[in-house]
């Protein structure tokens, strides 16, 4: 794909970079993306309110590019 995905990025950007990746997303535990604000939140901002290490999961969503590119 050759997109590099950030934690400052909104989810929105981020789902239509790749749509491949709302699967991860929620296998990730962000099972709210279909939620309209959601989509103007930004990745950092999403995993703090699921708990979850945003730097985890951009390593995470980068290596699925990588492979599913």
């Amino acid at each position: 794909m050759g997109n590099t995905v950030t934690k400052d990025m909104l989810i929105g950007d981020i789902l239509r970079m790749d749509r491949t990746l709302a699967p991860v997303l929620m296998e990730i535990g962000m099972h709210c993306l279909g939620c309209p604000s959601s989509q103007m939140e930004s990745l950092e901002d999403a995993c703090a309110v699921h708990g979850l290490d945003p730097d985890a999961v951009v390593e995470r969503i980068n290596g699925h590019m990588t492979v599913a590119g």
